[in-house]
């Protein structure tokens, strides 16, 4: 009995040695393996921001609204432009990075052109109801002044011309600007992409010297029936680009900068520099104390081509919303913020809501002469209503087995990336 039990401890301590020499030396394999992707949870902080960028976008889309005081671009050189297509770059690159990654390039970049199409087909869609609705308001009412304002007067004249170079993009009414934007930048992405992910640094550098090119030799697409687009891609690249390279890893490279006292003094008070300035559009004394010199540098602020004090505004705000709030999303806070987060879920869809909801709005306060509390109504009425058509959006995707919780093996990118 003895001898057995001894046999037995010793067969134990040969289990032990040989588990501990397979920690020490594990066993070889036939390949290296490749990187483990970043982690597929869907970061809510973009939905969040996305989601309040599309209300704000909805907000100043409204003409003679006391609503869209609040907004951002009233209080600064950026608006809520910056932070969508910021975040758009963002949510791309990480979604189609992994693809990229797991697939190769070639079926990454069939995926983000598929993405392309479909954002293609959701403009053309947009663009014959928005005319529609113009028109029939136009004509209903009487007024002429509503084709005019919303850049249709050629279409009115000239429809079969016009659609045609609406289909090549070249043509775009008031508020619909963003979807072609984002259909350059798309088609652009997949050797920008694989670039990022080979040499981010190199690429990023590029797309800098692009649009140093950009503002040099006055580079950008030409519109119909005259002038250039709206939103230069040539320039709004750039934004699109550094927000796809924080995703790929600039933003830890940048944790340790951000985190440093003098960048968030310098953040402050270029914030508070740009405050100051703003006031001075809208206060006629305090524009008298503006230097001549200082005005003749800084102006104009040229949004089309994405002007460099509008980009360091957004730089700085990035800078203090990240110091200020580096934490993700509690359970709680998750639960207040859900309208945002729903509507960021879902920015393509509710960005062409938001189109129609605003000249709605717009058409109201015309021909009734809305005051303030009309205002006030019309535009947290269109929140409301862009709110309830993101949850019945997500309640859909939930009975189809679509929820976006629910798929955690690959995230969506929704406007930018599509569910790839």
């Amino acid at each position: 009995m003895l001898r057995g039990d001894l046999g037995a401890l010793a067969a134990v301590r040969r289990r032990k040695m040989v588990a501990n020499l397979d920690v020490v030396l594990p066993l070889p394999t036939a390949a290296p393996l490749p990187a483990a992707p970043a982690a597929t949870e869907r970061d809510l902080r973009l939905d969040l921001f996305r989601g309040i960028a599309l209300w704000l976008i909805f907000l100043d889309h409204i003409p003679e609204n006391v609503v869209n005081w609040f907004t951002i671009r009233n209080y600064g050189f950026s608006d809520a432009t910056e932070i969508f297509i910021f975040i758009s770059g963002y949510t791309a690159a990480f979604v189609y990075g992994r693809a990229m990654r797991e697939r190769g390039f070639l079926i990454a970049g069939a995926r983000i052109l598929r993405r392309a199409w479909q954002i293609y087909v959701a403009h053309i869609f947009l663009f014959t109801i928005f005319m529609a609705e113009i028109a029939y308001v136009a004509a209903t009412f009487d007024n002429p002044l509503y084709a005019e304002e919303m850049n249709i007067l050629d279409f009115l004249k000239q429809p079969d011309v016009t659609i045609f170079q609406a289909l090549l993009l070249k043509f775009k009414p008031v508020n619909m600007d963003v979807l072609p934007l984002y259909i350059v930048l798309l088609l652009l992405f997949p050797p920008a992409l694989a670039m990022l992910m080979w040499q981010p640094a190199f690429a990023l550098a590029a797309s800098a010297l692009l649009y140093v090119l950009t503002w040099n030799f006055d580079w950008n697409l030409p519109a119909y029936p005259n002038g250039v687009w709206f939103f230069n891609p040539f320039a709004w690249q750039l934004l699109f680009v550094f927000g796809a390279w924080c995703a790929l890893g600039g933003a830890k490279r940048l944790a340790p900068v951000l985190q440093s006292p003098a960048i968030l003094a310098i953040a402050f008070a270029y914030l508070a520099f740009a405050f100051v300035i703003a006031l001075t559009w809208y206060v006629e004394p305090l524009g008298r104390l503006v230097p001549n010199w200082l005005s003749e540098w800084m102006y104009p602020i040229d949004k089309t081509n994405l002007d460099v004090l509008r980009f360091a505004h957004f730089l700085a705000l990035a800078a203090v919303t990240v110091a200020l709030r580096a934490a993700r999303l509690a359970g709680a806070e998750i639960a207040i913020l859900q309208p945002a987060i729903r509507c960021g879920q879902h920015s393509l869809e509710i960005f062409c809501l938001g189109v129609f909801l605003a000249f709605a709005g717009q058409f109201v306060i015309s021909e009734y002469s809305g005051g303030p509390l009309i205002q006030i109504a019309i535009s947290f009425t269109g929140i409301i209503i862009m709110i309830g058509t993101a949850n019945l959006i997500s309640w859909y995707k939930v009975i189809e087995g679509r929820s976006p919780g629910s798929r955690v093996q690959q995230p969506d990118a929704d406007l930018a990336g599509g569910e790839a």
